[in-house]
């Protein structure tokens, strides 16, 4: 698991404060290691703000890697998959016990499962900040 993520792009914008590089698919996705974590393999063309380094040169239209730790594309797994896994596996478990309705047991852990979601997009700001690609 020590190898790095990452995608080959084109810098499109460079402002003082981020640097906008374009993403293209390519069928080198497909045999990528990594494509479930990223998501990238899926869409043809993704645009990703990148925290511009003033001590590097960099101009529109360059080439380069984003990179991403492969400890990031793990914790978005978890949080995107396993964690609403368990919830739901948890709220089945306790609902069943407690609730003679299989179709209240059903519409309680659901419920219980778009709440996670709804907490994961109250605090995306934050989670934005986490995961964080940087230019190689």
């Amino acid at each position: 698991m020590g190898k790095e993520i990452s995608h080959e792009g084109k810098i499109v914008e460079i402002t003082p404060d981020f640097t906008s590089v374009e993403i293209v698919s390519s069928s080198a996705c497909s045999a990528c290691h990594a494509k479930g974590l990223c998501g990238f393999s899926e869409s043809e063309t993704k645009l990703v703000m990148v925290p511009t380094d003033p001590y590097t040169e960099r101009k529109v239209g360059d080439i380069v890697d984003l990179v991403l730790k492969p400890s990031m594309g793990l914790k978005a797994v978890w949080i995107s998959y396993v964690i609403p896994l368990a919830v739901l596996m948890i709220l089945i478990l306790l609902l069943s016990r407690f609730v003679e309705s299989e179709v209240w047991v059903a519409a309680g852990s659901v419920a219980g499962v778009a709440l996670y979601y709804f907490i994961i997009w109250l605090l995306r700001d934050r989670l934005k900040n986490e995961f964080v690609f940087c230019i190689r």
